[in-house]
């Protein structure tokens, strides 16, 4: 692996965790060195990586992939991350680890892409950013509506809350055209 991919894995791992790179290098390393292996223009030590796997709670074979692992594997890593990244309600970052298809998982995929996509339409809703709500609904209301773990009970929710939003939009329109 090269030292750019390894840069933004760690990246990665640490804005999941949603920490400074002052709260990750502690008295270890500085934060000028960690600011230049996440960009990829330096290259640890195993030791500083050991480190910072543990700082960031992950484990070194995330940092340095095997390549002897298959695919399939590496998708099931990936899957793994997004589970977890949904479990604690970072649905933005669970849908860019979702981003590529995976035909060995496509059903799991889909199931984690509903339940991300839906809680971001809700809170575009909430925030008032109805257009978004309304597209994040309908791409979880796809994913809910595929795979072996189709959802209906999900897909419907994604209905309502595409419906309020749409009916929100209608009627502030009207209201625009009859002033």
């Amino acid at each position: 692996m090269n030292s750019q991919e390894l840069g933004k894995r760690l990246k990665e791992a640490r804005l999941a965790k949603k920490m400074t790179q002052s709260e990750v290098v502690g008295d270890f390393i500085t934060r000028n060195m960690l600011s230049q292996i996440e960009s990829g223009s330096a290259t640890p030590s195993i030791k500083t990586l050991e480190y910072l796997a543990g700082v960031l709670e992950i484990s070194m074979a995330s940092l340095i992939p095997d390549p002897e692992r298959t695919s399939s594997e590496t998708d099931a890593d990936r899957i793994i991350s997004a589970k977890e990244a949904v479990i604690s309600k970072q649905y933005e970052h669970a849908l860019a680890l979702l981003e590529s298809d995976s035909d060995s998982f496509s059903d799991e995929v889909s199931a984690l892409r509903s339940i991300a996509y839906y809680e971001c339409a809700r809170q575009a809703s909430k925030n008032g950013e109805l257009q978004k709500a309304v597209d994040y609904a309908d791409k979880a209301y796809q994913n809910a509506r595929s795979g072996i773990y189709e959802n209906r009970e999900r897909a419907e929710e994604c209905m309502n809350l595409k419906n309020e939003a749409a009916q929100y939009l209608s009627d502030y329109y009207a209201a625009l055209v009859t002033k």
